[in-house]
């Protein structure tokens, strides 16, 4: 397993290789995924490399080290940091092979991929040539299909994401498929975003945005009210206005919940905690993602053993999340039947809901 963080014991029918090894060759879908933080560590550290390094992170344990984060603006804090060592539009080439082949290893099918070109204007790198660059990495894995969503990045204002939207059109050939709000959410609330998002929706974006994270309920009633968005990046704190899981849940309005990021940033002290569970139950329409893996030292197979082991999802309920990421993605019909067709072939004769492993995890790094 990465990291060799989880440790599993199991009993009953299945050892726990068994389980493990279900899990990794289940075939998976993502759609909350950071290019940026999904960099594999030796590729970041090469890079690092090519430009002088950083002398307090001497070595590629040092630089493992770098990521545990005390907090969500810590995290933040973080993830400028290691931007520096993107510079060039080969970097991002490079870095987009290397996500695209550790996707594909992980038999993730398709991934919905959150690329921000406005963290590197300093560099001088424009939106359109980034774009190019990364797909240009991601057509040399061809065993993985990825759509591209462009982060406009709150910090930045509404002002400059409206500027990076109209750029970000100009090569939506390149496969990019939306528009998406990161950054710090405790700081930026949604609201001043409106016009931005009406004009992407016009040019035919579809539109997510974190919510519910670093903030509360308020900002998840921004984005569906005032940026009326497809889907809701995170909403773990959804839950703080039950009106509001109820008008979740009326809508069929997806969420990328992504439970191990929550507990490296703090949004939750554990997984046990986290309401995964209890959205589900709910009827909620819930998909889960990795967010930033290699910054939180995660993978969509230890999300869902995260699940199994602290909140008590079955096998068959891990294969509807995996399901409902199918149903949530921005592709055509299509394209939908075919991915479930995949998945099912994979799963024939696998256990039903009755097949539930006993199993328990401890995560060092919660």
């Amino acid at each position: 397993m990465a990291n060799g963080e989880w440790q599993i014991a199991a009993g009953g029918r299945e050892d726990a290789q068994s389980v493990w090894t279900w899990l990794e060759g289940l075939p998976k879908v993502e759609l909350h995924l950071h290019l940026e933080g999904a960099i594999p560590l030796e590729t970041l550290w090469q890079l690092m490399q090519k430009y002088g390094g950083d002398p307090a992170v001497p070595t590629p344990d040092a630089l493992r080290e770098r990521f545990r984060f005390r907090d969500f603006p810590h995290f933040i804090e973080t993830w400028i940091w290691k931007n520096q060592f993107l510079r060039e539009y080969a970097d991002f080439a490079q870095i987009a092979e290397a996500v695209a082949r550790d996707l594909a290893r992980q038999n993730v099918l398709y991934a919905e991929v959150f690329f921000s070109p406005t963290d590197f204007a300093r560099q001088g790198l424009t939106p359109q040539g980034l774009a190019e660059a990364i797909r240009d990495g991601l057509e040399r894995v061809p065993a993985i299909e990825i759509a591209l969503i462009a982060d406009l990045v709150r910090d930045g204002g509404p002002e400059r994401a409206a500027r990076t939207l109209e750029a970000i059109a100009e090569v939506r050939s390149q496969g990019i498929v939306g528009i998406g709000l990161g950054g710090s959410e405790q700081a930026y609330p949604p609201e001043p975003f409106a016009e931005v998002y009406a004009r992407a929706r016009v040019l035919g974006f579809r539109t997510t945005a974190h919510a519910g994270e670093a903030a509360g309920a308020a900002s998840v009633w921004g984005a569906l009210r005032d940026l009326r968005v497809d889907r809701i990046g995170h909403g773990t704190r959804a839950e703080e206005d039950p009106a509001l899981l109820d008008y979740l849940a009326e809508r069929d309005i997806p969420l990328e919940l992504c439970p191990l990021s929550n507990v490296r940033t703090g949004v939750v002290p554990d997984v046990a905690q986290h309401p995964a569970r209890r959205y589900f139950d709910r009827g909620l329409r819930v998909t889960v993602n990795t967010d930033d893996p290699q910054m939180f030292g995660n993978s969509l197979a230890e999300e869902y053993l995260a699940l199994m082991t602290a909140l008590a999802f079955t096998p068959a309920e891990i294969l509807t999340l995996v399901r409902n990421g199918i149903e949530a993605a921005w592709l055509a019909p299509e394209a939908k039947a075919r991915l479930r067709r995949e998945v099912e072939d994979a799963v024939a004769g696998e256990p039903d809901a009755d097949w539930i492993p006993g199993i328990h995890y401890s995560a060092a790094n919660a």
